[in-house]
């Protein structure tokens, strides 16, 4: 069957499911944003850590002088674009009117919805808005082995409530989904799911999830656009990213307000300037600077004067450059993940069963001894797909390969493709298939394959 172009079928998706404006519009749009204002203020403010106990009272949160448009002022003074506020954390503590919970800022004693402050008063100040929202929730277990129907309901809510009561929001940044720490999979928590249920209700709104740690760099597994978290390690290559992005770091030395931070250093303003915002813009890369609110609710003096630096430092003088148009982000469910594998003769321990064990650090290895070798995967009965992506150890090691598919007993053609940049994203008409093989007909003795995914994309 003939390869259908990548971009074009991107495009078309984008434009079916985004209506108002289509995902590579949005995506450059995002980039121009450039420089933008992460404020982490939730239960955890008022905590000594930031992952408190899960039962730590309503009572506990009460800022007493909130005060969100000293927040947009001094995200203006920094010549900022947009805003970000952490409406649900890890420990399950809404600051918004929720009708899902009890343990929201409602019942506080400040008795205040936090993110209709801070969202009129970013609008107010002409600054887009952002809303972060964790799907790990430890005081309602919405954590592995307690997950359930209801509770992704209850999720649901939320996201409605956040995504129907504040305006136009710009994009969702989610965290706790999918990583090592959360252990919560797109399969546990439908990712397709809730990434269609949010487009369903702001098709403009920017999904993008904070897992950079586990897929690779080189395309867009699970995010509309690809986000590092730089205090986890996680560093975008201003050489190499060909992708909309977003980088993260926190101004203070952690993402919430400790007791030391009005008299902390804070990250040098020259650093960040120069060494963050100015490279990762022309690598099409928007960077947040995050800036915790004290448990006044207030912005302390050091950051609000830093932030006053960075402005006199820096100006956003619009696009720097034309992001490169990208297929459309990879949302379904892999029916190929820990299905039963067969390959040719494999190198040591690297064997079949690694290159679909959902873990990109681990792989299968075909023998260096050999010229050509195969890996299949059983589908558990046929299946409709349309969806391959192969991702390679390191790129250059498969030279050229073709794709088959098993319908009644029988194999067939399904694609060919030459060497890729690491990930390989292939579109293809929909076939009912038993089991997908992968044959690699020219490679170098460094081939190795981290994962293959099979999809039915509607």
């Amino acid at each position: 069957m003939k390869r259908i172009s990548l971009i074009l079928l991107g495009i078309a998706f984008a434009a079916v499911s985004f209506g108002q404006k289509s995902l590579p519009q949005l995506q450059q749009d995002f980039v121009d944003l450039r420089f933008g204002m992460f404020i982490h203020f939730n239960m955890p403010t008022f905590a000594p850590e930031d992952w408190p106990d899960p039962d730590m009272p309503v009572s506990a949160f009460n800022p007493v002088k909130l005060n969100c448009n000293q927040w947009a002022d001094a995200a203006k003074a920094a010549n900022m674009s947009y805003g970000c506020l952490t409406t649900k954390h890890h420990s399950g503590f809404c600051i918004w009117d929720t009708k899902t919970t009890d343990y929201n800022s409602m019942n506080s004693p400040v008795h205040k919805d936090v993110v209709r402050e801070y969202v009129d008063a970013f609008h107010k100040a002409g600054l887009k808005v952002m809303l972060y929202y964790s799907i790990l929730d430890t005081h309602h277990r919405l954590r592995p082995g307690h997950i359930t129907r209801d509770k992704v309901n209850m999720l649901k809510a939320q996201l409605r409530e956040l995504l129907t009561n504040y305006g136009e929001i710009t994009a969702l940044i989610i965290d706790g989904w999918d990583a090592p720490w959360s252990r919560i999979s797109y399969d546990e928590v439908p990712f397709q799911e809730i990434y269609e249920y949010i487009k369903s209700l702001q098709p403009n709104c920017l999904v993008m999830d904070l897992n950079a740690a586990k897929y690779p760099r080189e395309a867009l597994f699970y995010t509309d656009i690809k986000s590092y978290e730089q205090g986890a390690g996680q560093k975008i290559s201003t050489s190499e990213n060909q992708l909309p992005a977003l980088a993260c770091l926190s101004i203070q030395r952690t993402w919430f307000w400790k007791e030391s931070m009005p008299t902390d250093k804070l990250k040098d303003v020259k650093w960040l300037v120069n060494e963050n915002i100015v490279p990762y813009n022309k690598a099409y890369c928007n960077f947040i600077l995050n800036v915790a609110p004290n448990r006044d609710g207030l912005m302390d003096d050091n950051a609000v004067e830093a932030l006053k630096k960075i402005g006199k430092m820096w100006q956003n003088d619009g696009r720097v450059a034309d992001v490169p148009e990208a297929v459309a982000p990879i949302t379904q469910h892999n029916i190929a993940k820990h299905m039963p594998a067969e390959s040719s003769w494999s190198y040591d321990m690297d064997i079949m069963d690694f290159a679909n064990d959902d873990d990109f650090t681990t792989c299968w290895t075909p023998s260096p001894l050999l010229d050509q070798a195969h890996w299949e995967v059983s589908l558990g009965g046929p299946k409709a797909i349309n969806m391959i992506t192969i991702t390679e150890y390191k790129a250059g090691g498969v030279e050229e390969y073709n794709l088959e598919y098993l319908a009644d007993g029988e194999w067939h053609p399904l694609v060919s493709g030459k060497a890729f940049n690491r990930v390989d994203v292939v579109r293809f008409p929909t076939v009912k298939a038993e089991a997908v093989r992968l044959n690699i007909t020219k490679k170098t003795p460094e081939a190795a394959i981290s994962e293959v995914g099979v999809y039915s994309v509607e």
